[in-house]
């Protein structure tokens, strides 16, 4: 059974590295799902077995955090802010650093998908309108939505699985995140600036993008359950999960907005990537065929317990299997406050280095393309390679300084 299971695993991670199936018109979601199946109907384990396996809480926390940005949308509150953006006075660089500091800002409390998803096309046809090439802004709004994504432990989907498992407090996460995600923001800019200087400028055609009319009242419902959320995982000791359900709850209780609205916004692929891999993951765990892993890489000198050691093998992986995958393969190496750090902030910078990096990427990209405006992986990698490395170095200097014992193990 060992071997089976040993298969199954080899056969999920290798379609979340293609990002399907060869001759299967599967998905990385379908490709975990398939996995899960695979495993039940081979006796691996049992269908009770594989609903324990499920995190529950984190799955309830991304649900809610789903729903919750959804009411954002639905209230027209990303064009809103986009458009607004647009208008402001100044050069080509100070629109840059407003968008970045938006995307990053929105990230950071909200989905980091769902704030590309939506700012995406009003980006594109405001820089139309003012005669600028929409590339770098594109760029700027998918790097940052990276970056900031790693302020909080609810800016993305690894890093609400990060603070699930570890425990780890939500304000004190934020401390030890906030001063490289800053940098990381202000690094991020400087670099497109450089690499555009010069070439704001560009003539098209004007577009005008479709996008829900904006609601004050549905979008002060949304600011006040997001403020809510935030002051109760500040002070409050509900379970994250459960605040976030209520909020969620209270936002579906709508006499104007259906339910089947915010369902449809929904990331559901996301949520059965996420159930998949927790089953193929336990069973990988189950079998000890997890523990060898690790093993083998600490024999190769690749102790996951060094600080150093485990964010290199998590930037390496993440943009092999992409980076929820890779965090939950390395989560159960060390559950130390300082390693959740590590991982957390390793795993999101990591998304900038390649267009495959992270959805956020291929979100901007794919929106863009729609409004005939091409993110290829070359234009992606001259920004992306650059951000990626001095975000990771800039991250490395403070977690070392705030942590003298970083390259050490334990």
């Amino acid at each position: 059974m060992t071997e089976f299971v040993l298969a199954v695993f080899v056969v999920v991670y290798v379609g979340m590295i293609l990002g399907g199936l060869p001759g299967l018109a599967l998905d990385r979601a379908g490709v975990a799902l398939l996995g899960a199946i695979a495993l039940l109907a081979g006796g691996a384990m049992t269908v009770r077995e594989a609903w324990g396996a499920v995190d529950v809480p984190t799955m309830a926390l991304l649900f809610a955090l789903m729903v919750i940005s959804a009411q954002f949308r639905l209230g027209g509150f990303y064009a809103f802010v986009t458009r607004k953006l647009a208008k402001a006075d100044g050069s080509p660089p100070r629109l840059l650093f407003l968008v970045i500091l938006a995307a990053a800002v929105l990230s950071a409390v909200l989905a980091n998908d769902i704030v590309c998803l939506a700012m995406t096309p009003i980006l594109v046809e405001t820089c139309r309108g003012r005669d600028l090439d929409p590339l770098p802004y594109l760029l700027g709004l998918a790097c940052a939505a990276n970056i900031g994504s790693a302020a909080t432990l609810i800016g993305n989907p690894q890093n609400m699985l990060i603070g699930q498992v570890s425990g780890i407090p939500f304000g004190w996460y934020f401390l030890q995140a906030a001063p490289p995600v800053v940098a990381g923001l202000v690094a991020a800019w400087g670099i497109i600036a450089i690499l555009w200087r010069g070439r704001w400028r560009l003539e098209a055609p004007r577009i005008k993008v479709q996008a829900p009319d904006f609601s004050p009242w549905q979008s002060f419902k949304g600011c006040v359950a997001l403020v809510f959320l935030v002051v109760a995982f500040l002070i409050g000791d509900w379970p994250r999960e459960v605040t976030a359900l209520f909020c969620a709850g209270v936002l579906l209780s709508s006499r104007r907005l259906t339910s089947g609205r915010f369902f449809s916004l929904v990331d559901w692929p996301l949520l059965i990537l996420f159930m998949g891999l927790f089953v193929v993951n336990h069973a990988v765990a189950s079998s000890g065929l997890l523990s060898d892993l690790h093993a083998f890489l600490d024999r190769s000198g690749l102790d996951l317990k060094n600080g150093f050691w485990l964010g290199a093998v998590t930037v390496v992986l993440s943009n092999v299997v992409s980076n929820v995958p890779a965090v939950m393969l390395l989560l159960p190496a060390d559950s130390s406050q300082r390693s959740a750090v590590v991982l957390a902030l390793a795993s999101t910078f990591a998304g900038n280095f390649f267009l495959l990096g992270s959805i956020a990427n291929l979100i901007v990209a794919d929106q863009a393309g729609r409004l005939g405006v091409s993110v290829g992986w070359r234009t992606h990698f001259r920004v992306g390679f650059p951000v990626t490395v001095v975000t990771l170095i800039l991250a490395g200097i403070w977690l070392y300084m705030r942590y003298p014992g970083l390259a050490r193990s334990g």
